[in-house]
């Protein structure tokens, strides 16, 4: 909970009394590699922090998954559209390795937001960041080329490149694995 607690701390601190609050509503939990967080269908209840793994946003297909998203370590992870309006995912996220999660649900952290100071700030502060996450991510789709997707993974998240199978990574930047394996190919 200590890397949590860091984290959000370099957003906006905590006071001991609003931590203790907060903190006492987080919940640990340990999943399996391959292991459904939140499915299509189902209605998001927890907003999680990863202490340790990979997760994965996407969308089932029959013939190929459409990969949108990849979280690591201290970050936040959530189907965050589904959490807020507390409606069904239009997405699945899975765990791509075993995983460790701090989770508050929705409940909890409305209690949060309503009896501590600097709860709406944090909340704010993170959907901001989650909305410029979103925005660059859109912007990239449409301004640049899966090359250029592909180079940027290197320099924005390395981690992704040698952590992520290759065939999600392809889903990623908008490519076959094929075509990605062209890709590579002409870089090297």
């Amino acid at each position: 909970m200590e890397e949590l607690k860091k984290f959000i701390d370099a957003i906006y601190p905590m006071n001991p009394s609003d931590w203790d609050f907060f903190s006492s509503k987080l919940h640990q939990v340990t999943l399996k590699k391959n292991t459904a967080l939140t499915k299509i269908g189902a209605v998001e209840n927890y907003l999680s922090f990863i202490s340790e793994g990979i997760v994965r946003y996407y969308i089932p297909e029959v013939e190929n998954d459409l990969t949108f998203g990849f979280l690591f370590e201290n970050q936040f992870v959530t189907a965050y559209d589904s959490f807020i309006t507390q409606t069904p995912s239009h997405y699945q996220i899975d765990t791509l390795t075993h995983t460790t999660l701090w989770r508050i649900s929705y409940n909890d952290l409305q209690e949060v937001y309503k009896n501590t100071k600097s709860g709406n700030i944090i909340g704010r502060i993170m959907a901001e960041n989650m909305f410029l996450i979103k925005s660059k991510r859109e912007l990239s789709l449409l301004n640049k080329t899966a090359e250029e997707r592909y180079l940027d993974l290197f320099t924005e998240r390395p981690k992704l490149i040698k952590e992520i199978p290759l065939k999600y990574i392809a889903s990623y930047i908008g490519v076959t694995p094929q075509a990605l394996s062209r890709i590579r190919k002409r870089i090297t």
